[in-house]
């Protein structure tokens, strides 16, 4: 059967190349002079609610379109034909009475999937859908391969992230994603304005791996005859800004995970990090929480929402520590000493958990959260108090310095955001990035470089700060109830 469709659409590209060899004889092949004044979402904004007779009365012409054609009726004497332009379909009537005789019978030969270019008038057909009667038309793009059998959708979900772009030219949805999405990062960016943030662009290619616990990518500067890394995270050179003199900074950027792929994780992927100094952990809480319900209303959102099997209420924030969770939803450690590592060991070991020599109380400790508490996190729920051994970049609390002034805010059990305050002490940095480098140096690929042009510009001063890093890609997961990252991004990395 597969051998039969190959056959199939290698006799139609034939086919299709010897009309592209005639339109070319005629000098028209790939015309780049038709300029459309319309498009099909407008058309039926401003006109589909008039009447047959309405329209008729208004005498509506020179309406002139552009699109694919995506259905074709060819009736003799008289054709109809669906336009698909970027903004949605819109019907055409083409007759012999209203276009010279050679130009329609061309027009009877055209496939779907040829672009055209059409002008007219407006009015409505017997079943009373709103057409363009064509007085002129003309080949744009002749299509040489055939579009998905069905004209409704390709459902086949590999070719439609391998190949997108007929996913996007055949199913409307996964259009409507796309134009939700940029509504979402409009939105978010809209909001950093008007709270004063100033946007920024800081490097894509890093000499050091920082700014996250995360696994890099590594390339080769010919020139320069060193090795760089893909960015984990801007952070560093963010708050490098801090120490420079700007108080409110952000950006929405693209980093780099050299790590597995899954319905969860690409590893190029989209997030904003913002910086603000002299703020609280809690006024970037508010802020996160203010930019999600934003981005919601951007993507037509209500207060409930659905995704991956999830009833959401995202006017339901709630905030506990995550020492306060463990417990929580593991009665067993009521009353247990969590500083204990003997204790967290034996309880991870009682669950099943792999563990590893190096991890301090402080990883076992999140161990424990991220095995029995983050998946039963359904409303937006803040987490804060994380041990210090997790956040090398974080700042101790004051009463508490086994734990960091830090937050992550889980929706469906996922993670979204990550707070927390700076850390500004130069001294305690470098003691952190020193346990990085020994943790680096027993096998943790994912710890972090010394990266000595950092700490020297903390050693010039840091104001207090507060940082905040979001998922992109996530939100719109959950704003447009998408269960693989895949689905929102327009060319999700795939094995080959």
């Amino acid at each position: 059967m597969e051998k039969d469709n190959i056959g199939g659409e290698k006799a139609i590209i034939e086919e299709r190349r010897k009309k592209l060899e005639q339109l070319r004889d005629k000098g028209d092949a790939y015309g780049n002079s038709f300029k459309p004044q319309n498009n099909a979402k407008s058309l039926h904004e401003e006109y589909g609610a008039f009447s047959k007779e309405e329209l008729a009365d208004k005498n509506i012409k020179n309406i002139s379109i552009a699109g694919r054609i995506v259905l074709k009726r060819v009736m003799g004497n008289a054709s109809f034909a669906t336009l698909r332009d970027a903004s949605g379909d819109i019907q055409i009537y083409v007759t012999k009475n209203n276009v010279e005789e050679s130009v329609y019978e061309d027009f009877k030969t055209w496939d779907l999937g040829d672009i055209v270019g059409v002008s007219g008038s407006l009015f409505r057909t017997k079943t009373d859908e709103l057409t363009i009667d064509v007085w002129d038309l003309e080949m744009i793009t002749k299509s040489l391969r055939p579009m998905p059998e069905k004209f409704k959708g390709l459902t086949d979900i590999e070719a439609r992230y391998r190949q997108r772009y007929l996913d996007l030219m055949t199913n409307n949805s996964t259009k409507e994603i796309f134009i939700k999405r940029t509504k979402i990062i409009d939105s978010m960016r809209r909001k950093m304005n008007e709270v004063g943030y100033l946007e920024v662009e800081t490097p894509m290619m890093h000499p050091l791996a920082g700014g996250a616990v995360a696994r890099p990518f590594v390339t080769q500067h010919n020139a320069l005859g060193q090795d760089l890394f893909l960015r984990i995270a801007p952070e560093l050179y963010l708050k490098r800004l801090l120490v420079g003199g700007f108080e409110k900074v952000f950006e929405i950027n693209r980093s780099f995970r050299n790590e597995g792929l899954s319905t969860k994780h690409n590893p190029e992927f989209t997030m904003m990090e913002w910086y603000e100094a002299y703020a609280s952990m809690q006024d970037q809480m508010d802020l996160t929480k203010d930019i999600i319900l934003n981005a919601a209303s951007a993507a037509g959102c209500e207060e409930s929402i659905e995704w991956d099997k999830n009833k959401i209420n995202l006017g339901n924030f709630k905030q506990s520590t995550l020492s306060e969770l463990v417990v929580e939803y593991n009665p067993e450690l009521k009353d247990k000493d969590l500083s204990n590592k003997k204790i967290l060991e034996q309880y991870l070991k009682s669950i099943s958990v792999k563990i590893e020599k190096a991890w301090g109380p402080g990883r076992l400790l999140l161990e424990i959260f991220e095995e029995t508490v983050e998946s039963k996190l359904i409303d937006p729920t803040f987490v804060t108090e994380y041990p210090v051994e997790v956040s090398p970049l974080s700042r101790r609390n004051e009463h508490k310095p086994d734990f960091a002034d830090r937050f992550e805010l889980f929706i469906g059990g996922k993670e979204f955001a990550n707070g927390f305050c700076e850390l500004n002490d130069p001294d305690d940095q470098a003691s952190r990035f020193e346990d990085q480098v020994t943790a680096k140096d027993s096998g943790d690929k994912e710890a972090m470089d010394y990266d000595h042009d950092y700490i020297t510009a903390l050693e010039h001063g840091m104001p207090p700060a507060v940082g905040v890093g979001m998922g992109v890609d996530r939100l719109v997961m959950l704003l447009t109830n998408q269960s693989s990252i895949r689905d929102v991004l327009l060319f999700p990395q795939l094995k080959s």
